[in-house]
């Protein structure tokens, strides 16, 4: 803190030596703040872009009910995915809603045709009662990313 306080003289010298004639160093300094708030934002990261050519799938089942769950239990679905297209089907990532349910899936692109899987791994110790939760699947289809989801009913 002593330091700001020291280089602040310097910092008004500096501002005023480098002043035109027809500016006050409040202007400049109004000036060099505007040039920093219009700098251009960071670009924010974006969810994954495949860059693969498309094709189409097919899921066994985009929702499933674990029914009844004892609380502290690990229950865990597997989601069968198939290539109805004609192009190889890349999964290149499955974004979770929250902590609670960890996600695995085929990482060898699918060829057409052919069948892969998705597991949902949910950790019900944190809930009581009924829970409903969902995954983003991104993968080289027109409609990314796919939704698919779980529900169960938590008991103590």
């Amino acid at each position: 803190m002593k330091n700001l306080v020291k280089l602040l003289p310097v910092v008004a010298a500096l501002a005023l030596v480098s002043c035109k004639k027809d500016q006050s160093a409040e202007q400049i300094v109004t000036t060099d703040s505007l040039a920093v708030a219009s700098e251009p934002a960071t670009a924010v990261a974006s969810e994954p872009v495949s860059t693969a050519p498309t094709t189409t799938v097919a899921l066994s089942e985009s929702t499933f009910e674990f029914g009844k769950v004892k609380k502290g239990e690990q229950v865990e679905h597997i989601y069968e995915v198939t290539n109805t297209g004609t192009n190889p089907l890349i999964i290149s990532q499955v974004k979770p809603g929250c902590g609670c349910t960890a996600p695995d899936y085929t990482k060898d692109p699918i060829m057409p045709g052919q069948k892969g899987k998705i597991t949902l791994k949910f950790d019900s110790g944190n809930f009581d009662g009924l829970v409903n939760k969902q995954a983003e699947v991104f993968a080289n289809v027109e409609k990314s990313p796919i939704v698919i989801g779980f529900t169960a009913d938590v008991q103590p």
